[in-house]
């Protein structure tokens, strides 16, 4: 059995942080007022999007990469936005079509790299910057609408997280793409 690692660890705790983060969302309102439930779900997908960058920065650091921490990381990830998603799309503070863009990316190239795996192609479909940008855009985008109200007295936050989500969905779609051709290109080797 494998050591648990502080890196390892904090992908955990991203994991059980979700059932939580979509529960305080239905709070009910003699616990939480809308605007607290919001607030307080938005720090806990902040603090999950910092361990995200924390146990990366870590496991490499202190040379403490394992293969699990590999695997479970993007999965912590993925499960984490997803949450926050539908919850949001359920409660009409994003685009659903949006949500589902980005959803379903997600479940395509996780199919796809699974496949290249079994095919021993993974590095076709290996994380790119397009993929980066679109957890970026995902990470900031998520924080304005879970906020959903006037930040500093300047704006407010939903038209501006609504813009970002379709700019990550765009973003999305075409790291797809890019996942996509990639892995139908020819191996050169073969």
């Amino acid at each position: 059995m494998q050591k648990l690692t502080l890196p390892d660890f904090l992908t955990w705790l991203r994991i059980v942080a979700i059932p939580l983060f979509v529960a305080v969302l239905y709070f009910p309102e003699d616990w939480l007022t809308v605007r607290q439930a919001n607030v307080v779900s938005m720090w806990i997908f902040i603090a999950a999007a910092v361990t995200d960058w924390a146990d990366g920065y870590l496991a490499r650091k202190w040379n403490q990469v394992t293969p699990f921490g590999a695997f479970l990381d993007p999965v912590a990830d993925k499960l984490m936005v997803a949450a926050a998603l539908i919850v949001l799309a359920e409660k009409g503070l994003v685009d659903p079509f949006a949500a589902l863009i980005i959803i379903g990316r997600e479940i395509t190239i996780s199919a796809l790299r699974e496949w290249m795996a079994q095919v021993g192609q993974s590095k076709n479909v290996a994380v790119n910057i397009f993929g980066k940008l679109k957890t970026i855009a995902q990470l900031v985008a998520i924080p304005f609408l879970l906020f959903d109200g006037v930040l500093f007295g300047l704006f407010h936050t939903n038209p501006v997280g609504r813009v970002l989500i379709w700019i990550a969905a765009l973003i999305t779609l075409w790291s797809m793409v890019v996942y996509l051709k990639a892995a139908l290109r020819p191996n050169v080797g073969s």
